[in-house]
C-alpha cells in the first residue's frame, strides 16, 4: 500500500498506523479462512 503522506500532520505516526491496518487485514483473512473450514467441516460431519 502506497499513501502519500508527505501533507499530513507533523503528529500523526504513519508508519504505525499502516502497520496496524495490515495487521488488521492479516487476522481479518485467517478468520475468514477458519471459518470457511468450520462451515465446511459442519457441512461433512453433521449432514
Amino acid at each position: 500500500m502506497s499513501i502519500n503522506t508527505s501533507g499530513g500532520h507533523a503528529a500523526m505516526d504513519y508508519a504505525e498506523h499502516q502497520r496496524t491496518y495490515a495487521g488488521f487485514l492479516y487476522l481479518a483473512k485467517i478468520a475468514i479462512v477458519l471459518i470457511v473450514v468450520l462451515l465446511a467441516g459442519m457441512a461433512f460431519f453433521l449432514v
